[in-house]
Formats: structure tokens, sequence, C-alpha cells
């Protein structure tokens, strides 16, 4: 198997990071997989992509996405005015599961966050999500808040 590198996403690789986000109970119940995409997906990608503080960061192993991650560069008042990145949608192929490529990708993700001036960088994790919970907490996070969210 050849190496892992992490790249910016690239428009041709929304397919495979959409498989991705569904492969699992949840995103499955959330998330549309087609060939092509569906225009929202690709709308949301070039929406990203037009934000200089939004990041799509994929895991390609030989061409091929085995990884993805959302990172979002948030300006604030708090903490005396501090960045913090917010890290999102984050998966890992069930074939890569258990090398290390999840604990790269965030080592990663957490480096890019650094030098973009931020002070921390926060997640949520659907609270299911038991081995996520405990993959995050291994890595140093805290689950120091309650999160909460409300549909559209």
């Amino acid at each position: 198997m050849g190496q892992i590198v992490f790249r910016e996403a690239e428009a041709g690789d929304v397919g495979a990071v959409v498989a991705l986000l569904a492969d699992d109970m949840l995103g499955s119940a959330r998330e549309e997989v087609s060939d092509p995409p569906l225009a929202a997906y690709l709308e949301a990608f070039e929406a990203m992509r037009a934000n200089p503080l939004d990041r799509l960061i994929v895991a390609d192993r030989d061409g091929a996405v085995v990884g993805c991650v959302q990172l979002t560069v948030l300006n604030g008042l708090s903490r005396k005015g501090a960045r913090r990145g917010l890290i999102e949608g984050v998966r890992v192929a069930a074939s890569e599961r258990g090398t290390g490529v999840g604990e790269r990708m965030i080592r990663h993700v957490m480096d890019l966050a650094k030098n973009e001036g931020c002070r921390m960088v926060q997640l949520t994790t659907d609270a299911s999500r038991t081995r996520a919970q405990a993959f995050y907490k291994r890595l140093g996070f805290v689950a120091s808040h309650v999160g909460m969210k409300l549909e559209f």
C-alpha cells in the first residue's frame, strides 16, 4: 500500500467524501450517494472553497480518498479575541480504521489550525459514537461542554 497524503479536496473528490460521510448508521440516514454527486453537495463544496476560513482535507492513498475532515476557523471575542478551529465531518474508510490514519489526519488539521492562529480546536461527536469519543479523548480532547443543536 502507498503512503497517505493529506491534501485540500478537489471537486472530483466530492463523491468519495459523501460516500465516507454516508458509510455508517447515522450518515446513511442523512446522506445520499450518487454519481455524479447531488448538486447540493457540489454547491456546498464550492461555497467552502470560496471561504478562506473553510478547508476540506482528504487523506489520499494512491489516488483514493480514504479519509476526510473539515476545518473551519472561527473568529470570536471570547478568550481575548481567540481564534478557534472547528473540526467537522471526520471520517475514515472502514478499511483504514485502526491504522493510524485518523490520528494523523486530526493532528494534521490541528497543525493547520495552529498555523491559522487558532488557540484551540473543538469538535462535537454524536453521543452514540462511543468509539469516536474514546479516540478523541486519547488525543487529548476533553468532553468539557454539552452540545446542543436545533435542526430546521
